[in-house]
């Protein structure tokens, strides 16, 4: 199955929400991305609104009922009003992110060992209400079956030590480790994602080595490249970022 690629609009709203003109528009950028050829969109709305905010949520849901091929994945902390999010406009799906309101992006998977029994009864709810599960989660092999007993449908790797390996040029013995998270998810039944600090550059490098990633969620880097290339022609860009490593294991 190819990978796809779905844009995460939060630093669309951080700059909207600068002033209070409405511009850029998260929901015309959303369009944007998806007739260029995004397969979904991403949001990650924070109790302090710090850039999407209850509004996005249920318009870009409004957007989204217009393309019933795409996804629509909201991520965030189940703790902290995700909930509420994900009743209001049930979206395809969930990545639960163990992130504190202080923190400035996310930096860290789940720790299984310690929040299993916290998560399960969240994850049956959200899974009743129709959306497909994923647990944000460190590249650690053996964390793969707790995710699954969890009873998360995904698993999206936490790709930051990647990223920043491959800036350092050492990204080899790095991305064996997630390959080896990869396999050890596909081995317990669980759905590979992958995102944070993901970029057009390191993006062939990381696919053609880690099999099975079913989703990309990119944010930062893709905003940034469209300041230069136009949102258009960059969400192209990612999206024959992803096809290289596929004709290359092709």
């Amino acid at each position: 199955m190819p990978t796809k690629l779905s844009v995460n609009l939060n630093k669309v709203a951080t700059l909207r929400n600068t002033r209070n003109v409405g511009v850029p528009s998260v929901v015309r950028c959303g369009w944007t991305c998806l007739e260029a050829g995004a397969h979904g969109l991403t949001v990650h709305p924070r109790p302090d609104e710090r850039h999407i905010r209850p509004h996005d949520v249920t318009d870009l849901a409004e957007l989204l009922s217009r393309y019933p091929q795409a996804e629509f994945n909201i991520e965030g902390n189940p703790f902290l009003g995700l909930v509420a999010h994900v009743e209001s406009v049930r979206p395809t799906q969930c990545t639960l992110v163990p992130d504190d309101p202080a923190q400035a992006t996310s930096d860290h998977g789940w720790d299984l060992t310690r929040d299993a029994s916290r998560l399960e009864p969240v994850v049956r709810r959200l899974r009743e209400l129709g959306s497909r599960v994923s647990l944000f989660m460190d590249a650690e092999p053996s964390a793969m079956g707790l995710a699954k007993a969890v009873g998360a449908d995904r698993v999206e790797l936490y790709t930051e030590p990647f990223a920043a390996a491959f800036l350092r040029g050492e990204h080899a013995p790095v991305v064996a480790r997630f390959k080896e998270a990869a396999m050890a998810a596909s081995e317990a039944g669980l759905g590979v994602n992958a995102g944070h600090d993901l970029s057009q550059w390191n993006l062939p490098t990381f696919l053609a080595a880690v099999p099975g990633v079913l989703e990309v969620s990119i944010g930062h880097a893709l905003i940034a490249d469209a300041l230069d290339h136009g949102l258009t022609e960059t969400v192209r860009h990612y999206l024959n970022a992803i096809v290289a490593p596929a004709a290359r294991r092709g």
